[in-house]
């Protein structure tokens, strides 16, 4: 009975850790990071054209508004920060450089 204890422990403080990765306000620190990050690589011209707001009714959605030109600057900062994101953030931040890569490849035919 112990081990079952044990275990029901151990797996309701990883979907706790789960969840947590996903809170609009952890999400939105990580946003902040990476587009402080990415406005210290760019260029100065390209500066002002980076930027992140997150939707006032859907929280855990944010608009990305970059240019193209700063889009390699935004996947290396997303790049050098995954190791250090919690687990479902991380996978968050995946999926956004899977669709960004998407958009790009779209422009470029």
């Amino acid at each position: 009975m112990a081990i079952i204890n044990e275990m029901m422990n151990k797996i309701n403080s990883n979907i706790k850790n789960y969840q947590k990765g996903l809170q609009p306000e952890n999400v939105g620190f990580w946003y902040d990071k990476i587009i402080k990050e990415t406005k210290e690589m760019a260029p100065p011209w390209l500066q002002d054209k980076i930027k992140v707001e997150q939707d006032p009714i859907l929280t855990l959605k944010f608009n990305i508004n970059i240019s193209k030109r700063a889009v390699r600057y935004f996947m290396i900062a997303v790049d050098n920060n995954l190791d250090h994101m919690p687990y479902t953030t991380r996978l968050y931040f995946l999926q956004v450089q899977e669709i960004m890569s998407t958009e790009m490849d779209k422009s470029l035919v």
